[in-house]
């Protein structure tokens, strides 16, 4: 089974609309914000990053970027590093690398979400391809997900 497809199972099972979106095979967050004629403040892009030997999932708006000094206070952690691809591409097996989306409560992983989306109404996300988008409420994301909050990120 699909990431879409299960995210879509798992949106309908806990009574959760959204819309699916299909752009052009772009790969960067700010060029999917752009094909779709959305504020890179809408679009959440995910960034793995290893702290202290842990994997962890970090959600942020696509016009901004992890700034590691303030991420490493957030953690808790000594030793931090942005993961490549490689790193972690088999945690994720029913997604094309690096289009994840970002339920890491599906992939047993913990979620941190950067304070500043928590001020949209609505996100959009890569939903396992490079191709496919959904757009929730960001108040249904954080029921579902859970995700920690923090202050981690600066504006490009």
């Amino acid at each position: 089974m699909t990431i879409l497809k299960k995210l879509k199972d798992y949106l309908e099972k806990n009574q959760v609309p959204y819309e699916i979106g299909v752009h052009s095979m772009v790969y960067t967050a700010q060029e999917i914000a752009a094909t779709l004629h959305i504020p890179g403040k809408e679009l959440a892009k995910v960034v793995m990053v290893k702290a202290d030997k842990k994997m962890v999932m970090l959600v942020l708006p696509a016009s901004y970027r992890v700034d590691t000094k303030k991420l490493k206070k957030v953690l808790k952690c000594k030793k931090l590093g942005i993961s490549k691809e490689k790193d972690f591409e088999e945690l994720f097996p029913d997604c094309e690398i690096g289009a994840m989306p970002p339920f890491g409560n599906l992939y047993h992983l913990e979620v941190w979400a950067d304070r500043v989306l928590t001020e949209n109404a609505f996100i959009v996300f890569q939903a396992g391809s490079h191709v496919e988008t959904l757009k929730i409420r960001y108040s249904d994301y954080a029921r579902l997900v859970n995700p920690k909050i923090g202050d981690f990120t600066v504006h490009l």
